[in-house]
């Protein structure tokens, strides 16, 4: 019983290990991922925004307020045509789904019967007019001779069984089968 408390103890303990080894690097993956997003955002701020200097006279100071109107105003142009093509597109989709629905609800299909053809029937419907074989099923069958006639009326004669079973019942019926043993 101790040994396996012990195994399990063991078990146990390794398990703990892995994990906090792998919490660990987790925790230094994601300091590495978000060191490299800073990088990666202040390559982007320099690249695409210069740094800022401010003119020292009101003149260059209105210039480069005009200046930035100018970026803004472009903005938001581009913003308010992605916008107005993004509507036109999800109005033209919303329309080509509605004459969708409604070409599935003006044919609906009719319900499937079961349609009982012949083989060669139905070969002429799959192969068209290059269908030549005939397909005689009947043919392909066993024929059976009768001559077994004699059983037949052999068992015709035994007659009806009701009147067997009328005749063997009672005393009369114990009787005739005591007899016919002896």
């Amino acid at each position: 019983f101790s040994f396996l408390q012990k195994k399990r103890r063991a078990a146990t303990a390794r398990r703990q290990h892995l994990k906090s080894a792998m919490l660990q690097l987790a925790a230094t993956e994601i300091e590495k991922e978000a060191a490299a997003k800073e990088v990666e955002k202040q390559n982007y701020l320099a690249e695409h925004c210069p740094p800022l200097s401010l003119p020292g006279s009101m003149q260059e100071l209105q210039e480069l307020c005009k200046k930035l109107h100018a970026k803004i105003e472009s903005v938001d142009e581009e913003r308010y045509d992605t916008e107005v093509k993004l509507q036109k597109t999800t109005k033209e989709l919303e329309d080509l789904s509605q004459k969708l629905f409604d070409l599935r609800g003006k044919f609906k299909r009719p319900p499937l019967r079961r349609v009982r053809m012949s083989a060669d029937a139905m070969l002429r419907a799959l192969l068209g007019s290059k269908h030549k074989v005939c397909m005689d099923l009947r043919a392909n069958l066993k024929q059976v001779k009768k001559e077994d006639t004699e059983k037949e009326k052999d068992l015709r004669d035994v007659g009806d069984w009701r009147k067997n079973i009328e005749e063997k019942s009672g005393m009369e019926g114990r009787k005739k089968m005591f007899e016919a043993g002896e």
